[in-house]
């Protein structure tokens, strides 16, 4: 190996470490502090989104992420969805929204993170024999109790140059609960304004190399756009979910604009 090449490969190895080393610091803080305001016994839901917001920051941090509200995002009550580009949206999204997570019951038994995923609050939907009309029930049960719920309609990620077709099945959640829908659409941009490669996690791409992808990044901002909230009343689900789906690519395709030096697709 030349020593250039050398050089580059420890640059790498000690930048990775610098982040590994920040993000298992931030794990360790966000442990100590559910454990002072008792979050692993009881989570207190009222509180919590403070909390949750400081520690999505710094996790997003901890990865060299920095987090900018394009426009201020409200801290409304409803149910709160978002495009899907990577895993790091949960950091960001956490960061801007009071909204709660939904998370398979299972994940609730992982070791370590799980503690912290049952501290943080999260909705544990129960599934049973894939009935999705029992998981909106939980939802809206979850709404009605006057906690804000978010999830991602594409159900899928992206490379962030569009939103698929949005599944719009829990947005019978926001009918029965009567709260309004309020969507946000995010990117992840490079310092010479360009679409980010290295944050998107789609495709075949393993959660080990867009890890390391992440890891190897530098100087990407995660900007963030809220759109007009969707008011459900007398809207069917499929007016909401046609709705939806125009609003988020609209909203999209405006972020780009406002962030972008070039169109993604260009």
């Amino acid at each position: 190996m030349s020593q250039s090449k050398s050089k580059f490969s420890l640059r790498k190895q000690v930048g990775r470490g610098k982040k590994i080393a920040g993000m298992t610091t931030t794990i360790a803080g966000g442990m100590r502090t559910a454990q002072r305001i008792g979050a692993f016994r009881e989570p207190p839901r009222e509180t919590l989104p403070r909390y949750i917001q400081t520690f999505c920051r710094k996790m997003a941090g901890s990865f060299g992420v920095k987090i900018v509200q394009v426009e201020p995002v409200p801290q409304y009550h409803g149910l709160w969805v978002s495009n899907h580009v990577s895993w790091m949206d949960i950091p960001v999204v956490g960061t801007v929204s009071p909204a709660f997570f939904l998370s398979k019951a299972e994940i609730g038994d992982w070791p370590i993170f799980g503690k912290l995923v049952h501290a943080a609050g999260t909705v544990f939907i129960k599934r049973g024999s894939g009935d999705v009309g029992s998981v909106t029930t939980q939802i809206a049960s979850f709404l009605n109790e006057g906690f804000s719920v978010i999830f991602f309609p594409e159900a899928t990620t992206t490379d962030g140059k569009k939103v698929k077709r949005i599944h719009g099945t829990l947005l019978q959640a926001a009918i029965d609960a009567d709260v309004p829908i309020q969507p946000l659409v995010l990117c992840y941009v490079n310092q010479d304004g360009t679409l980010s490669e290295a944050l998107p996690y789609y495709g075949k791409l393993t959660m080990k190399d867009s890890i390391k992808r992440v890891l190897d990044s530098k100087n990407v901002t995660a900007y963030v756009l809220p759109l007009e909230p969707l008011d459900p009343n007398g809207c069917s689900k499929s007016e909401l979910t046609n709705e939806l789906q125009k609003r988020m690519q609209e909203g999209l395709t405006e972020l780009h604009s406002r962030v972008l030096s070039t169109s993604p697709n260009a």
